[in-house]
């Protein structure tokens, strides 16, 4: 699985990218939320990506941070949802606003999204509705990316996604890593302090 890309970007031509990591091109296609946020043709860049396996195709898709790619990975869950309509709505909202028309279930707004109907939007706000617990508190959303703080943001992802791959809901890994997270923890350390709390 290809997570991570990181090299010189020499095609930039939305939705498509090529980045060249040590004389290899990786073709891949990106939402246009994480298009504003590249450099020029010729500048270094950092992606996360996700591999789309068909039988017809292997497609990257890269993302500028990984809550953006977490939100790729839930909407492509959703029936009837696939990563072009995904990339679609990535790129008509960005992803605190997405967050919010769903705890607000606001159909209106989402309907305004290309490709998005009645429908599709009804599916989404039920559908994402429990996927997207935990994104925002009171304070603000769990798992944004302060100025001087990408480390801290780096640690809680890992620690929430690991938990999620050892078959926790994403709920309860974020209630939990977000109950445990101590400054300065390891993500080693606080996926170890998460799961103590799970089972006790």
């Amino acid at each position: 699985m290809i997570g991570r890309l990181k090299g010189v970007l020499v095609i930039k031509q939305p939705p498509e990218l090529m980045i060249d990591v040590q004389g290899v091109g990786y073709e891949l296609e990106a939402p246009m939320s994480s298009f504003y946020q590249l450099p020029e043709v010729g500048g270094e860049v950092t992606l996360f990506t996700h591999l789309a396996i068909r039988d017809d195709a292997h497609q990257l898709y890269g993302f500028v941070s990984q809550q953006e790619r977490m939100l790729f990975r839930a909407l492509i869950k959703v029936n009837g949802v696939g990563p072009k309509l995904a990339l679609t709505i990535l790129s008509g909202m960005e992803t605190k606003e997405f967050v919010q028309s769903v705890q607000r279930q606001d159909t209106a707004t989402l309907v305004k999204l290309p490709g998005v109907g009645k429908k599709t939007a009804e599916r989404l706000l039920i559908e994402m509705r429990d996927r997207l617990k935990g994104w925002e508190t009171d304070s603000g959303p769990l798992f944004s990316e302060p100025s001087g703080q990408l480390e801290e943001h780096d640690v809680l992802q890992d620690a929430v996604s690991a938990l999620q791959a050892l078959g926790y809901k994403a709920a309860d890994a974020e209630k939990v890593i977000k109950a445990h997270y101590q400054a300065g923890a390891s993500r080693e350390e606080l996926i170890r302090l998460a799961l103590k709390g799970m089972v006790k």
